[in-house]
């Protein structure tokens, strides 16, 4: 079973890197115009994490209830103890038994140390929060024996719920202040030295997931990540972090597919989604972004001269505000790949210095050298883009590699204004093919029109 699971993810993105790029376009450019000018409303997202809905029995339930309270285990939840063996033995349980639930009960705090939680299980499982959980308090704590990578990660689990009214508190401030992160060297510069920091949450080669209703908070890097998953629902979830706390991406996905991230709150250091090489059928809808994060990317792809496929990316209805990014397209000189088949509709931009911007020469240093293959980036649709954004940055920035042009950038209902001043500063392009279907504010005079030859990456 399982080889012939990994023979058909191979298949399916050999498909999507070397077919969709000749045949996408004109699925993609139907998609489009069906839907202009039907721009719907944004609703505010909310402002907190809905009240979540009661386990079916109450903190003194048994296995007979299919509820299984971790204190039943031996776990204290006073925030010193280390409930981790507890823990560990209600996941097992549960994971034996048909549609359990595992209760993490309101009112207390409890300690787990790096942990996986593994399947497959007997049956669907709700991993109920209404407590605190949390890990060991910085780097000088950590059980050495542990990875330094990750906290808490569920492998090969098929159905799962991580859905409550609780808090995912991940203790960051020590780890954000080790001197290689690179807001606390020297002049802010990065300094040598150990710098593993964990994930929080990873779901890893699962399926059938739901993520709902959670606060978590000031994870040490990326808050969730989601690596080889299918069929990922999150709702109602808020995040928060400092401004500048490093890597504190929201949520993170790679090569996942059948992604819906709806109706959430994310507040950080980094992207508030970051979408990496391998996903396609995303859709994020209903969003609030910011203040402090680095918005909505794709990328960065192409690294070390790999090859990266991201298709069938949605981005509608959503609010990005205070943000040094809007939405994102981010690759490396050296790649190969194709972006392809991305929307990004109805989006509110409230102070944001770029709020949209391509980027083939992303370099986290400046000896970067030019190369001549890229990831290939076309078919990208912006549509209701409006508001304000920071007059240091011009208002749209498409900067395309010299020998793989951007192709197919389509305008529509485009209205930006500087949050402060009268001056509208003027769009930047470079190697950009595309068109306008309305007139855009500020005007865009620097899109190639037609097809560039040069159509892979």
């Amino acid at each position: 079973m399982e080889r012939s699971r990994l023979s058909l993810f191979i298949f399916c993105m050999t498909f999507l890197c070397f077919f969709l790029p000749t045949q996408g376009r004109w699925h993609h450019h139907l998609k489009h115009h069906s839907h202009h000018h039907k721009i719907s409303e944004i609703s505010a997202p909310p402002l907190a994490a809905p009240e979540p809905s009661s386990p079916p029995d109450d903190g003194n339930a048994d296995d007979s209830t299919g509820v299984f309270d971790v204190r039943k285990f031996g776990a204290v939840g006073d925030s010193v103890t280390h409930d981790t063996e507890a823990f560990k033995m209600a996941w097992d349980t549960a994971c034996q038994a048909n549609s359990s639930v595992i209760h993490v009960p309101g009112g207390f705090s409890f300690m787990i140390q790096s942990t996986i939680f593994t399947g497959p299980c007997q049956g669907g499982i709700v991993f109920q929060v209404d407590g605190t959980l949390m890990p060991p308090d910085g780097p000088d704590v950590w059980p050495k024996n542990n990875s330094k990578r990750q906290w808490l990660v569920f492998y090969r689990i098929n159905e799962m719920s991580f859905q409550g009214g609780g808090v995912i508190d991940g203790r960051g401030q020590k780890w954000w202040d080790l001197p290689c992160k690179p807001h606390k060297g020297i002049n802010r510069t990065t300094l040598h030295g150990p710098c593993d920091s964990p994930i929080a949450i990873r779901f890893f080669m699962s399926s059938n997931l739901t993520v709902k209703g959670l606060k978590v908070k000031d994870s040490p890097q990326f808050h969730f990540r989601f690596d080889g998953c299918q069929n990922v629902h999150i709702e109602s979830l808020h995040i928060t972090a400092p401004v500048l706390s490093p890597n504190t991406d929201g949520i993170h996905i790679e090569n996942t597919n059948g992604v819906e991230i709806y109706n959430s709150v994310i507040s950080n250091g980094d992207d508030c989604i970051s979408i990496g090489s391998g996903c396609y059928d995303v859709d994020i809808r209903n969003l609030t972004c910011g203040p402090g994060s680095h918005g909505i990317s794709i990328g960065s792809l192409g690294n070390h001269n790999s090859r990266a496929c991201v298709h069938n990316i949605t981005v509608r209805d959503s609010v990005i505000r205070a943000a040094d990014n809007g939405v994102r397209i981010k690759t490396w000189q050296g790649g190969s790949g194709a972006v392809s088949g991305v929307t990004f509709s109805n989006i509110h931009m409230e102070g944001v210095r770029n709020p949209i911007i391509i980027d083939q020469f992303y370099c986290l240093t400046k000896n970067c050298m030019n190369q001549t293959s890229a990831v290939y980036v076309w078919d990208i649709l912006y549509e209701g883009i409006k508001g304000t954004y920071d007059i240091r940055s011009p208002p749209m920035h498409f900067a395309c590699s010299d020998s793989v042009p951007c192709t197919n950038i389509t305008l529509s209902e485009i209205e930006l204004f500087p949050a402060q001043g009268d001056i509208v500063s003027d769009p930047f392009c470079w190697n950009v093919y595309g068109e306008l279907e309305t007139l855009t504010i500020p005007p865009v005079s620097c899109l190639l029109e037609g097809c560039s030859s040069n159509h892979l990456g």
